[in-house]
Order: C-alpha cells, then structure tokens, then sequence
C-alpha cells in the first residue's frame, strides 16, 4: 500500500497506473477487437473510434479534477486541447507520407497504431527530459516561454506548407542508413529477403517500417512545440504527460476522418500563433504582472475562445472549397 501511494514525479504511483491501466485497455480494445484484422477505415468509423478516445479523455479530466482538484483539472483540460490543436497540422503531413510512400488505406491504422506506442515512449522521454529541467532550473520556464512568443510570431508571417515530403531530409537519411524493399509486403514491417552479395538471409525493411519511422520522428518535431506549450501551462509531469498521450489517441482515431478535409483547416494556423504567443507570455505575466500564476480558468477560457473562433473563420472561408483526395 505504502509502494502505491509514493510519490512518482510528484504525483501517487496509483495515479500512474490508473492511467496506464486505461491506455492499455483501450488501445488492447482498438488493436484486438475493433481492428483485428486489416480493413479500411471509413469516415463513420474514424468518428465512432475517435468518439471513443474523446470520451476517455473527457472522463479522465473529470476524474483528475476529483482526484487532484479543479486546478490540475483546468489544467488537464487546457493541454488537452493545445495539444489537440496543434497536432492538427501533424495529421496532414502523416496523409503526405502515406501518399509519398504508397501506403494503402488497408494498412494505415496499422502504421497510426504502432506509431502511438512509440508517441508514449518519446513523449514520456522529453516530458520527463523537461519536467527534471523545470524542477531544477525554473529559468528554463522563461526560456520555454521566449521559444513559444518567437514561434507564434513566425507562425503569422512565415509559411510552413511543405507538400513534397520526397525531399524530406529524414526520408532520405533513412533510405541510406536502411535496407529498404521496393514493395510493400502486406503488413509486415519487416521481412527476410536474399542477401544481394550472397549468404543468408538478411532482413529488410518494408515501405511500411519506413512510413512508421517518418511518422514517428514527424511526431518528435511536432511535439517540440507542443511540450513546451503544455509546461508553460503547468509544471506537473502527470498533467502533461496524460494531457498529451489522450490528446494523441484521439487525433489519430480521427485521421481517417480529418485527412480529406484538413485543408479546411487552414486558417487555424493564426489562431494557434496567438495561442502560442499567450501562453509563452503567459510565464511572463504571471511571475512579473500578475505576482503569481494567471488563473487556471482563464488560460483554458482564452485557449478556447482562440482556437474555436480560428476553426470556425477557417470554415467560414473554405466553405466553398472542393474536399481534398486522401492521401492514402
């Protein structure tokens, strides 16, 4: 009992397991019986399962909120819904590698699932990475907070549309560095072909792998601005780490859903950069403003009213815009 209620990253190792207990199972659900088998996944089923991941998540913040009181609540719920946004763009450079790479609709779950696992891994290496840093050097706030003022800055006046991921610098660093096969070989990730120089047998990569790996490593880049969002919310490896993955669950669900129709989305880059730009200012305020933290309540009531208006303007001015082909 006394094992349980330790202090893991600040917060009761109950906690901990409570969450990993409920990642397990869904995911366990998703993989083992809502995808067993390789199927395409329509419009309707990406909205159930997303339905799904979104509700876990809803439910989570209201049990943090119990647990850990309304303050930690606020703040779950805050980085949900950064999170939640600025992964938007993530989406549409996934459905990019997909069509670059030539993976079918067939075997895209597969590649979003496997890439969820890896997302706990690397977002539970960087969020811990940061959270040591906060603790131990609380200037590293101000520095999170500069990079994210810069960012939304850039974000309004520099373009970062890219739709020719075959010059990607990562694509090309794998394809030297991996033995790749010029063919899928149905869902497998990895298979065993002839060695061209004779001997045995040596193991290949697949066009899948490589579609993983680029997801994958899409994802560290994405996250390098979203992490830092969600520290400048709060300090608390539990928030933000929970925040995130449930975040990321339920954007994945959604890609089959959200692929054909992103560019609908296109001016909620604007409203994104002034979420940035209030949150990394946000440290600022607080500490040298306000004399202590800006209310939990109206960080997510700003966050909020910012990004709704950026996707409602965004639907508003594309409303007339032919529905972009999948990717896959």
């Amino acid at each position: 009992m006394d094992l349980l209620n330790a202090l893991w990253l600040g917060t009761p190792a109950w906690t901990w397991l409570v969450f990993l207990s409920i990642v397990v199972v869904l995911l366990a659900f998703d993989l083992g019986v809502l995808n067993k088998k390789d199927h395409v996944i329509g419009v309707k089923e990406s909205l159930k399962l997303s339905a799904l991941y979104l509700t876990a998540g809803l439910l989570f913040g209201l049990w943090v909120w119990h647990e850990l009181g309304s303050e930690k609540g606020l703040h779950f719920y805050t980085g949900f819904l950064i999170e939640k946004s600025l992964s938007l763009d993530n989406i549409f450079v996934i459905s990019l590698i997909f069509a670059t790479l030539a993976i079918p609709p067939l075997y895209q779950h597969r590649v979003l699932f496997w890439g969820i696992v890896g997302v706990i891994v690397t977002r539970g290496i960087m969020i811990g990475a940061g959270s040591a840093l906060v603790q131990s050097y609380y200037w590293t706030l101000y520095l999170f907070g500069a990079f994210l003022v810069i960012t939304g800055i850039r974000m309004f006046f520099v373009s970062t549309d890219s739709d020719d991921i075959r010059e990607s610098k990562l694509l090309s660093w794998l394809k030297r560095h991996l033995r790749v096969t010029p063919e899928l070989h149905g869902n497998h990730f990895l298979v065993r072909q002839p060695n061209p120089a004779g001997g045995k047998p040596l193991l290949w990569a697949t066009p899948l792998f490589l579609a993983l790996c680029m997801v994958e490593l899409t994802d560290v880049v994405f996250a390098v601005d979203s992490v830092p969002a969600i520290f400048a919310i709060t300090s608390d490896p539990f928030i933000v780490y929970t925040s995130n993955i449930f975040a990321v669950l339920g954007l994945r669900a959604l890609y089959f859903a959200l692929a054909a129709m992103v560019a609908r989305f296109h001016y909620l880059k604007y409203s994104l950069a002034a979420v940035l730009v209030f949150i990394g200012s946000k440290i600022f305020l607080g500490d040298f403003v306000f004399g202590g933290k800006v209310p939990a309540g109206l960080s997510l009531a700003v966050t909020g009213v910012l990004i709704g208006a950026g996707v409602l303007y965004s639907l508003w001015r594309t409303r007339a815009a032919p529905p972009a082909a999948n990717g896959g």
